[in-house]
């Protein structure tokens, strides 16, 4: 029997190949679960809930009548929501100077009020399951424990998103919902292997990981499953599936100029 046996999911996120929401979704389908994966594009979520037997829903998580949507039609779909996971984000690439107002605008919408409604419509949801309420999960990021250069508006945003789940861990746990962020690093991953091309852009990272490697799309959905469990009595928390780099840091704008620049000169020599 899977670990999920009899659970029903929301993973909101996984329109794209191999990203986490979909990494996500797969994982917990084949431990036993009912998923419904949502996001913007139709056909790749509607392919991959029928690979992995579920559902799915259109959800900009943005909008909050969209969000409010696709709480609903999970209730309607699978009866109750155990868990509801938002593996939303925008990696923005900006320092305090430069970024537009229009961008501050998109960061804040997608990384603190998109999560604030889908906090809200799913305590909605699971409240009314009380006293057995849900896991709640959204995913963070170590560069708000390890800061990163050029990213005050992410890591910002994310931070908030962090003390939304504590605000929600602290005003609902007496109804059953517990909820907690995930906070991978720099990630191996489909999404991230064009960074890979850039020489010594890794060799930047690697040394502040103390377990030797890049964390993984699996390494973060199966912090997402134990968390999801039954077993895990944990609420209010800031897991960090990274192999311990907030230990010893991001790597600085500088570092990865000079790992790039000498491993562009080995090249070239």
């Amino acid at each position: 029997m899977g670990q999920l046996e009899g659970k029903t999911a929301v993973v909101l996120g996984a329109a794209s190949e191999g990203n986490m929401g979909q990494t996500v979704a797969r994982l917990f389908a084949k431990e036993g679960a009912k998923v419904m994966v949502a996001g913007r594009k139709e056909a790749p979520l509607a392919a991959l809930a029928d690979e992995i037997g579920g559902a799915y829903a259109l959800c900009d998580i943005a909008k909050k009548p969209e969000v409010n949507a696709m709480a609903d039609k999970a209730v309607t779909t699978f009866g109750r929501v155990d868990i509801a996971i938002n593996t939303t984000g925008w990696g923005l690439l900006a320092s305090l100077e430069e970024i537009t107002d229009e961008q501050l605008d998109q960061i804040v919408d997608l990384q603190f009020k998109g999560v604030h409604h889908f906090l809200q419509a799913f305590v909605r949801v699971m409240s009314a399951q009380a006293p057995t309420g849900g896991s709640l999960i959204s995913l963070s990021s170590a560069t708000t424990k390890a800061i990163l250069t050029n990213h005050a508006a992410y890591i910002g945003t994310k931070r908030g998103s962090e003390a939304l789940i504590e605000c929600v861990a602290n005003d609902y746990g007496h109804l059953g919902i517990k909820a907690n962020t995930v906070s991978p690093a720099f990630t191996d991953s489909p999404m991230t292997h064009a960074s890979f091309q850039v020489p010594g852009l890794t060799d930047a990272f690697l040394p502040r990981y103390p377990m030797g490697r890049l964390n993984t799309v699996e390494d973060v959905a199966h912090a997402c499953l134990w968390l999801s469990t039954d077993q895990a009595y944990v609420t209010g928390a800031n897991i960090q599936p990274n192999g311990g780099l907030i230990m010893r840091g991001n790597p600085q704008a500088g570092d990865v100029a000079a790992a790039v620049g000498a491993a562009m000169a080995k090249l070239q020599g």
